[in-house]
Order: structure tokens, then sequence, then C-alpha cells
């Protein structure tokens, strides 16, 4: 099993870590902007949440609800324990099994501090899920899910089989479009909040993986 070093930690937080800082940033700035000069944007994003709501019925509610705990905070958790724990075990190798990890706890440190600056109010429309105590944007469930999944997207990327990689891949980038697609059906989110959580789960763990990445040639040297 390969180790982590020193070097490690420095290239977490100068790679990782760092521009984390400056994608919270980003976000932290479009929501304010979305709350202030482009307001106008919100008032559209209404319509599109109050036609999803008109056209619910019993069959979509049962389904977006079984989508929408795909990116429950437990389930991502769970997963990616599971899915990390298992890429260990047969890799033996510590830095591929944690890019998945690393890439879920920036986007939620991410994710928790721009719902609090921030603090946009959820859709004027009926939600089929209870509220939790987070503002509406970012969206932690598509972010979670979006930085779980294509994590585990980019390191499908590794493997040999043609048919499987490009399976894998595939099923990876589907499960946080379906979470999306479901919490603005829901009345959880506006299209805009969606958009921001899959930004921050994408690009977290694009860093985690670029970490990984650094390392493993760090490693060979």
């Amino acid at each position: 099993m390969d180790r982590v070093h020193r070097q490690d930690g420095v290239h977490l937080l100068t790679r990782t870590v760092a521009p984390g800082v400056a994608l919270g940033g980003l976000i932290i700035g479009i929501g304010l902007a979305l709350k202030g000069p482009l307001d106008g944007i919100s008032h559209g994003e209404e319509a599109v949440n109050r036609g999803l709501a008109g056209d619910r019925s019993g069959t979509w509610n049962a389904i977006t609800a079984v989508w929408s705990q795909i990116g429950n905070t437990a389930g991502v958790i769970a997963v990616c324990i599971v899915v990390s724990s298992l890429l260990l075990w047969r890799t033996r190798r510590l830095h591929l099994a944690l890019v998945a990890p690393v890439a879920i706890a920036l986007q939620g440190l991410i994710f928790v501090i721009a719902a609090k600056v921030v603090d946009r109010d959820r859709p004027q429309v009926d939600r089929l899920d209870p509220s939790p105590p987070t503002a509406s944007y970012p969206s932690g469930h598509v972010g979670a899910s979006t930085g779980l999944y294509f994590a585990f997207a980019l390191l499908a990327l590794g493997i040999e089989n043609q048919w499987l990689r490009w399976t894998t891949v595939i099923l990876c980038l589907a499960m946080p479009s379906l979470v999306a697609f479901s919490r603005v059906y829901r009345g959880m989110h506006h299209l805009t909040d969606v958009g921001a959580g899959a930004l921050n789960g994408a690009i977290c763990a694009l860093l985690a993986y670029g970490w990984y990445r650094t390392c493993t040639r760090t490693s060979r040297r």
C-alpha cells in the first residue's frame, strides 16, 4: 500500500484547498449577484418551478423521491465509504481511495459557507420534501452527488476494459443529473441553485483528482 507523505499534505493545501477557497468565493459571488443585480433571473426561474409543480403526478413524485435520495448526505457518505474502501482493498493505493472523500469534504465545506452567506429563499411553490435548515443556494444534494460520482467517473477512466470504462463513466455522470432534476421538480431549488451545486461538486472532484495525480507523479520520482 502506498503511504501519505508530508509533501502530499502540502500538495493538498496548495493544489486543492487553496483553489477551493477561490471556488467558494466565486460561488458566493454568483449567489449574492442573484439576490442583487441579477435578481431578474430569480424571478424567471420561478416560472420553471411553477411549471414543474403544475405538471406533477403521483408516478413522477415517487420516482423523483428516489432520485432525490441519491444526493442525501447519509447516502452519499455511505456510498463513498463503501466504494472507497473497495478501491483501497482492490488497488492498495491510498491516494486513489481518498479522491472521493476529499472531493465531497471540500464541496461540503464550500456549500455550508455559501449557503450561510447567501441565504437565498427556496422557490415559492409547494415542496414535496421537508426543508432542511440550510438555504436554497447552492444545492447541497447536487453538490454532494456531483462531487462523489464525478470523482468516480474520473477514476473510472483508468479501467482497461473499454465497455466497462464508458458504462461506468456514463452511469456516474447520470446520477447527479437525476438528483438535479428531482430537486427542481420537488420545489426544493431553483435552476441556478442546482447549477451552482453541480459547479461546486465537479470542480472539487477535479481538484481532488488532480491532487491524486500529483501525488502519484511525485512518488514515482
